[in-house]
């Protein structure tokens, strides 16, 4: 892709309005534009990035035997009153009276229509157990929108649930999850928490919170110096300096940002939408169900506020828009020749390229490639001869290579 014709320009000031880091650098480097409060439109850039997220969670879904469908956004009243949720969640559903003066609301979750399909289609245990998922976008109308992509009114979403037999079944299936979100993750180059959280109107049990430790978060949870113990601060008691109730060693307070989040539902959804399926004797019995969430622009925005310096974005290797940003950082007309070459010839070999053939100066190009944050940067100016100038985002490393060795440095 030459940058002259990638639409989505960079802004020097910050947008005004915005006081995240995340949304700040997303926006002043091109991937996003603000809408309203909570709501982003996704440039060039920021597609990019959240479709790599987007792989990313497929493939690991995949993995673990999820099967991809795709509910609708429109929810009707009638299902939500079933449950109970028609009325204790109107203040965050958005909720309007269509055509033939049907009652409809945007999807903030898709537990009852989800519930509502797989009963058509369930009747014995032989049916079970099974894990459908969706990535989709949601809509809640948050009372706070001000940290760009964590918090907003619309924002991508990919929620699976889990239909089981047993309450057995459901725990294996719980703990698989488990480990391929902690995968997901660090795919993505966020090192996530596994934290005890409250099981809300859902379980009895704790269900499951991703952290990732931030300064800058809007969580906050209680971790162990030594162990792996971890709450939500909601549920916790413990001060820092207190002992951990797993190995006694110190605890402390840190803020973090959730990233994803796993609950058992048990029968809850099940029983409200009459779910039912005959075991081996013939009794009917109510599907158990589990539900696993994890929001891709959610995460796009986390990345984006651990991995930034006072620059710009810095990518992990994983989700970089490209594998590599090249820079002409010169007018000679053979150094164009140069750098025209490269950009063919690794386009050939089916490298992801952005070319930085603008008519703007040095010091321009520079700080937009910091900016925009590429995972590695090639740079073709006035004093390269043989080799490649290049420059690893994360450390900001410099060097030179050989145009032979530019894929060892991917």
């Amino acid at each position: 892709m030459r940058q002259s014709k990638l639409f989505g320009k960079t802004i020097r000031e910050a947008p005004k309005d915005e006081v995240s880091a995340n949304a700040i650098f997303l926006s002043r480097a091109g991937y996003i534009d603000k809408l309203i409060a909570g709501v982003y439109n996704y440039l060039p850039l920021g597609v990019k990035v959240l479709s790599k997220i987007q792989n990313i969670v497929r493939e690991e879904m995949n993995k673990i035997d999820g099967q991809e469908i795709y509910l609708s956004a429109l929810q009707h009243k009638e299902l939500w009153e079933k449950t109970g949720r028609w009325q204790s969640m109107k203040e965050i559903m958005f909720q309007f009276e269509g055509r033939g003066n049907q009652e409809i609301g945007l999807g903030a979750t898709h537990e009852e229509p989800i519930t509502s399909m797989v009963k058509k289609r369930v009747s014995s245990y032989r049916d079970l157990p099974f894990y459908l998922y969706q990535i989709q976008d949601k809509f809640r109308n948050e009372p706070r929108a001000k940290s760009g992509l964590l918090r907003g009114r619309e924002f991508n979403m990919k929620d699976l649930y889990s239909f089981c037999e047993s309450q057995e079944d459901l725990n294996k299936f719980y703990d698989r999850a488990i480990k391929a979100y902690l995968t997901i993750f660090e795919r993505c180059g966020l090192k996530a928490i596994v934290t005890e959280a409250s099981g809300g109107d859902f379980s009895k049990e704790y269900s499951h919170e991703f952290q990732v430790l931030t300064k800058n978060g809007e969580d906050n949870i209680v971790i162990c110096t030594k162990c792996d113990f971890a709450q939500n601060s909601e549920i916790c008691k413990l001060k820092d300096g207190d002992e951990c109730p797993k190995c006694k060693a110190k605890v402390k307070h840190e803020k973090s940002i959730e990233v994803g989040n796993i609950f058992k539902l048990g029968t809850k959804f099940s029983h409200d939408l009459g779910l039912k399926f005959k075991d081996k004797s013939g009794k009917e019995q109510e599907v158990i169900m589990g539900s696993y969430g994890i929001g891709p622009s959610r995460v796009m925005g986390s990345v984006a506020e651990v991995y930034h310096d006072e620059k710009g974005l810095i990518w992990p290797k994983s989700l970089s828009p490209f594998a590599i940003h090249l820079l002409l950082l010169s007018e000679d007309d053979k150094k164009k020749q140069i750098a025209d070459k490269l950009y063919d010839d690794l386009i050939k070999q089916g490298i992801d390229i952005l070319y930085d053939d603008r008519e703007v100066s040095a010091g321009v190009k520079l700080n937009d490639a910091d900016l925009i944050g590429v995972s590695l940067q090639l740079i073709i100016g006035d004093k390269t001869k043989d080799k490649v100038e290049y420059k690893i985002r994360a450390g900001n490393k410099k060097g030179e290579v050989d145009e032979k060795d530019i894929k060892k440095l991917l």
